[in-house]
């Protein structure tokens, strides 16, 4: 049952990592540089079997990372998300702790229902990189820069994971992220704008120094720093984001990445990041997938959006969607990298009703079919009259707690601990 594969988990982990932040495995494999590969040295780097997927220890689990200065508690986060990914998955939501279904406040939507929080909460830059947050108590972006602040705090000393997407407002006149509301000019260069060398590249720069302010101020009881998966740029092989793939080349895509990591890295010290790299569900093959992709030294997560695939009320998307998914599992074994399905959800409303049995049924199939190994998902946020993850009384509650209630799906209350 449920409980004695937690139990197996749990002692898997504490005889792996010898439990405690202060851990001496942590200690001693932290000031480690990955090593080079030579004839001479072959016993340095770990081995990888030939055709099967690798699951690091926490003596390794370092060298598969981005940042090889990453602190121990972020080094913990990878190690158990890439192992938790053979027998469970985390289930988050977009701004659990601040948007609710009919505007009921209080306790998370999800805990409403089960008696649990989620064990991972979504938050967004965008209102903290705004142009018009100007650090001022009385300033409506501050405040909610606070409010973000707190509730990420929040949910690291619960023991919850922290993810943060960015809608990213246009640099010229820093007013809109989709292109539906952008002039064609903005559309076509603001991308390119912000590369080095480009007309708004100082700009850039500059949210990434809130980025990272921000980051670095999310500390625990305990003292030590939050780690954060932060996944720019999301669903950009869409056009209704000017990071779209319409608006610039493969390689200009790349060379942001690549500056964005190394800048947040290596200027600015931050060392508490898991990058993760997100499309939408346009992909089907490896090939098409990675066509975007900066590298495997520039990613740690590598995930999926995907809300279209989810729509019909058959379910006739459900094995597309799974297949999706299975492309992004098998290069996360390949590669050594976490896979995830980063955004998804039904949004029922009165025009949208629920398909039947979509939680325990599609959607379960969705995210385990065909030996699909994922680490964690997301539900996109309940608002007004909307929502991704029932409350009590609505349609689709029952199903939604079957669904919470199979092996695979772990929220807060089951949650193995993945900082110590």
């Amino acid at each position: 049952m449920k409980n004695s594969r937690f139990l197996v988990l749990l002692l898997s982990f504490l005889l792996a990592v010898s439990c405690s932040k202060d851990d001496e495995v942590f200690e001693e494999i932290e000031v480690v540089d990955p090593p080079v590969e030579t004839p001479e040295e072959p016993d340095e780097t770990p081995e990888e079997p030939v055709g099967m997927a690798y699951y690091p220890d926490a003596g390794d689990a370092r060298f598969y990372m981005v940042d090889p200065e990453a602190t121990v508690e972020t080094v913990a986060l990878f190690y158990h998300l890439k192992n938790l990914s053979k027998t469970n998955f985390i289930v988050g939501q977009q701004d659990a702790f601040s948007s609710f279904y009919g505007g009921f406040s209080g306790e998370s939507d999800m805990k409403k229902l089960t008696g649990s929080d989620p064990g991972m909460l979504g938050s967004d830059f965008m209102f903290i990189t705004d142009d018009a947050n100007n650090g001022q108590t009385s300033n409506w972006f501050f405040q909610q820069e606070q409010m973000i602040i707190e509730h990420a705090i929040e949910a690291y000393n619960k023991g919850m994971i922290n993810t943060f997407t960015w809608h990213l407002r246009e640099p010229y006149e820093g007013l809109n992220f989709y292109t539906s509301e952008m002039t064609e000019f903005q559309k076509q260069n603001a991308f390119r704008s912000i590369l080095p060398g480009g007309a708004n590249h100082q700009y850039y720069k500059e949210k990434l120094q809130k980025v990272a302010q921000v980051v670095k101020s999310i500390k625990g009881n305990d003292g030590s720093l939050s780690p954060v998966i932060f996944r720019p740029f999301h669903e950009f092989d869409g056009d209704f984001f000017w990071w779209g793939a319409p608006y610039s080349t493969n390689t200009e895509f790349k060379e942001l990445w690549r500056f964005t990591v190394t800048y947040l890295r290596d200027e600015l010290d931050v060392h508490n990041i898991l990058y993760a790299y997100a499309p939408d569900n346009s992909y089907t093959t490896k090939t098409a997938y990675l066509s975007r992709y900066p590298g495997d030294e520039y990613i740690d997560i590598l995930g999926m959006d995907n809300y279209r695939d989810l729509i019909p009320q058959d379910g006739a998307g459900v094995a597309l969607a799974n297949q999706k998914l299975k492309v992004v599992s098998n290069l996360a074994k390949e590669r050594v990298k976490i896979a995830a399905m980063t955004e998804t959800g039904y949004f029922v409303d009165a025009q949208n009703p629920l398909p039947s049995a979509f939680y325990s049924e599609k959607l379960y199939e969705i995210l385990t079919g065909d030996d699909v190994e994922i680490s964690y998902m997301m539900f996109w946020q309940n608002y007004d009259n909307t929502y991704t993850v029932p409350v009590p009384g609505v349609a689709g509650d029952e199903d939604f707690k079957i669904f919470i209630n199979k092996d695979e799906p772990i929220i807060l209350n089951e949650n193995p601990g993945f900082y110590n």
